[in-house]
């Protein structure tokens, strides 16, 4: 038997100032079996990053379709303008999201995210639709430890830096650079 998923609900309140947006989303998030709590909250951070006054902007399946992103954003016509990865993607799955959306972004985290870079950065210099962000590890780590079932999240970003406050403490993640 096959196990189910876990719905988690979080109130997301966004403070922008980089991007000048402010804004709350009531979100219904479903966690894969094989998820971390980890991956859950970067998943949650990254709609707190791309987030805006459009809507637009949705959980996709994720683990749970191999040709659908973490997040993405589609127009009017279904075509994807946005593709949102989180982890450590192989150069494949990046060069083919590049070919279908407008806009390519990856989230990269975990202890093995520099070498990880160090190995792909190469192969992915050609890419055009490409941004990639660095999340240091102790702070993801920090972020899984305020994941609840039913949460409120205080997320507030500038100068690169998400500082993040729920029920259960707080977490600041900064926001690195990689490939712009």
């Amino acid at each position: 038997m096959a196990l189910s998923a876990t719905i988690y609900k979080a109130q997301l309140h966004v403070a922008d100032n980089d991007r000048g947006y402010y804004g709350s989303h009531s979100l219904t998030v479903a966690r894969h079996p094989s998820e971390t709590d980890e991956r859950l909250m970067v998943r949650l951070l990254a709609y707190a990053l791309y987030a805006d006054g459009d809507e637009s902007l949705a959980f996709a399946r994720g683990l749970s379709d191999t040709d659908e992103p973490d997040l993405w954003r589609r127009d009017l016509t279904g075509a994807v303008t946005q593709w949102i990865e989180t982890g450590l993607p192989d150069e494949r799955r990046i060069m083919k999201a590049c070919g279908r959306a407008g806009e390519v972004v990856v989230l990269a985290y975990g202890r093995s995210a520099d070498t990880w870079w160090s190995g792909i950065r190469g192969k992915l210099a050609r890419a055009r639709k490409l941004k990639v962000f660095g999340l240091p590890a102790a702070s993801t780590a920090e972020l899984a430890a305020l994941a609840e079932r039913t949460m409120t999240l205080n997320v507030s970003i500038d100068a690169g830096t998400a500082w993040v406050c729920a029920g259960k403490g707080e977490a600041s993640i900064p926001v690195q650079p990689l490939h712009v």
